[in-house]
């Protein structure tokens, strides 16, 4: 099966959704940056110094300081130079280290079999810092495509002093080391995982950027308020709680700035609920919860401006007592546990129909004539009585 314009990570085995850029030009004679991607979503700019044909989705060899890495082209030209300057605050101390060319079946089989050491190096490096009594947690390790350098990321309250662990990590592990602090946010994109959307985590497939966010982005767009409910695998407030906020934001502003009780003929009505994209809001009347309505913004807002004036008015709850006037009761003439006895029914009705058709035919006869002449007649749905509903 293939999909047009989706794209696969050999990396992390993830597909990274739709590709919105496939069926944009070609861009690259304009610029020779280049953003290449490394595991996870740890992404570095490069030059193309040689003017080399990448195109995204190739695999390339950077150089680093010092020793060199494989990754991912992920943008090239005029959108990779564009992006530069939108994630790099400071360009002049940005070191553009150049592309040296495309990667091999070689150089991709060296970063395979460093990439199979990072499990075990992660666990031999938390029990390192185990022992020596820090507060700390390696989240995850990262290998260089040449297996000279590793990064270790970890998570960690305050400012810990690593500078041991560091010499016990190069004793160990032969190789230099990096350490990079993380938040818990880029820990669960490290980690990756389904959300409750059951799509792949936004902060492992594609989302860079961990800002933090508020409750007040979930109260803006009447969610519910609950931590657990709005915590995403991280632990945290989920971060698609932004990506609507400035609908909602948008379309709240019309709302008044304050949900008043509104005073109505039938009795005070208290608001529960609000929709702010179909521009309604969610009353129900004081002293009985079962009476539920909705009005739009104008309604609202006019009856607001009546209850100033101390008019009370009286309004259409939606034809909610006209379904309640037509309402047909169903009641029962007879006991409930009668439905308790079907098995022994069924019994009883098997038994005849293990007798032959004369004796079943004396069965019938003697039982209709056991009956009263009432219950011989007429439907046998006759004890369900329709009574309609007065008040």
């Amino acid at each position: 099966m293939s999909c047009t314009g989706c794209s696969f990570n050999n990396s992390t085995n993830t597909v990274a959704g739709y590709d919105w850029l496939s069926d944009l030009p070609d861009t690259s004679d304009t610029s020779d940056i280049v953003e290449v991607k490394f595991k996870s979503t740890r992404k570095e700019y490069f030059r193309n110094l040689d003017k080399l044909p990448l195109k995204r989705g190739d695999k390339v060899v950077v150089a680093t300081s010092p020793g060199h890495d494989v990754g991912e082209i992920t943008l090239t030209g005029y959108l990779a130079e564009k992006q530069f300057k939108l994630k790099i605050k400071n360009p002049s101390r940005y070191t553009l280290n150049p592309v040296y060319r495309k990667a091999t079946e070689n150089d991709i089989k060296k970063l395979l079999e460093a990439r199979g050491l990072e499990k075990e190096t992660m666990i031999k490096a938390r029990q390192a810092a185990a022992d020596l009594g820090l507060d700390m947690k390696i989240g995850d390790v990262e290998y260089r495509g040449d297996g000279k350098k590793a990064i270790f990321y970890y998570i960690a309250e305050g400012r810990v002093d690593f500078r041991e662990l560091i010499r016990v990590y190069a004793h160990d592990f032969r190789i230099k080391i990096e350490m990079k602090q993380i938040g818990a946010r880029q820990e669960a994109g490290l980690i990756g995982g389904i959300g409750s959307c059951g799509r792949e985590l936004c902060c492992s497939s594609w989302r860079t950027d961990f800002s933090s966010i508020s409750s007040d982005a979930a109260l803006k767009q009447g969610l519910s308020p609950s931590a657990q409910k709005m915590a995403g695998a991280c632990g945290k407030l989920k971060c698609c709680l932004m990506y609507e906020l400035d609908t909602y934001i948008e379309a709240g502003s019309e709302f008044p700035r304050e949900l008043l009780d509104l005073e109505l003929a039938k009795g005070v009505a208290k608001p529960f609920k609000t929709d702010y994209l179909k521009k309604e809001i969610w009353y129900s009347l004081e002293g009985n919860i079962g009476n539920t309505f909705n009005l739009s913004v104008k309604q609202v807002k006019d009856i607001i401006q009546q209850n100033k004036r101390g008019i009370r008015p009286e309004i259409d709850l939606l034809g909610k007592k006209v379904k309640e006037d037509n309402q047909m009761e169903v009641t029962l003439d007879g006991e409930l546990d009668r439905f308790d006895k079907k098995n022994t029914r069924n019994k009883i009705r098997g038994r005849r129909n293990n007798k032959g058709p004369r004796q079943q035919a004396e069965a019938r006869k003697n039982s209709n004539q056991r009956k009263p002449e009432s219950q011989t007649k007429g439907p046998q749905n006759k004890r369900f009585v329709v009574k309609k509903k007065t008040e």
